[in-house]
């Protein structure tokens, strides 16, 4: 049996801002057709179709997890769909898993703002850039994650009246260690080299 852990994967950038609603649902594409990534690999226009259709016709979904997890499912994907731009997910987080409410409370702060496919690569070709193109996918899962691989590709997201205030604390966390961590990396200016002339 093939395990989950093998799988390659791809970020997509959160899209739209957070709007108060009456349920935590987020929506948006987890992966554009035709747009190289950061390792230079494009998905093909109808890579995700038979994947799609045999998890239909077997009456499975496409999961939806926590930073690639698989002991950490926090929501349900109600639509996973290929249109022209690529592929369109909409799915809930589910307010009685606490990584869930975490979610919620990260992607309203901004520290938070990706999606993530986990994928087996069935078919591929390289063109005349020399990219990889995937032609065919076996989609696994769909993961709310941190880290661009796609940075055009985003989801947008409803929260509901979850009460969020413990994660509140957590998203400012991200917000001063992000703040932090660019000062730090910030280049040093020298200081002009002094010299004496010796005799």
């Amino acid at each position: 049996m093939t395990q989950a852990f093998d799988l390659e994967h791809k970020f997509a950038r959160i899209d739209s801002a957070v709007a108060q609603d009456d349920t935590m649902a987020i929506e948006g594409y987890a992966s554009f057709f035709g747009t190289p990534d950061q390792s230079r690999d494009v998905v093909a226009k109808g890579a995700y179709a038979k994947s799609l259709k045999a998890l239909a016709d077997a009456g499975r979904t496409v999961k939806m997890l926590w930073q690639h997890d698989p002991a950490q499912p926090i929501g349900v994907w109600d639509t996973v769909r290929e249109d022209d731009r690529g592929l369109y997910v909409k799915g809930r987080l589910l307010p009685g898993v606490p990584r869930a409410k975490e979610a919620a409370s990260l992607l309203q702060a901004g520290a938070m703002d990706g999606l993530s496919i986990g994928y087996r690569t069935v078919r591929s070709h390289k063109d005349a850039q020399g990219q990889r193109v995937l032609d065919e996918l076996d989609l696994w899962e769909v993961s709310l994650v941190t880290f661009p691989m796609l940075p055009q590709a985003r989801v947008g997201a409803k929260s509901d009246a979850l009460d969020l205030t413990p994660y509140s604390e957590i998203a400012q966390a991200f917000d001063t260690a992000r703040a932090m961590l660019a000062t730090s990396l910030a280049p040093t200016p020298s200081k002009p080299t002094q010299s004496k002339d010796e005799f």
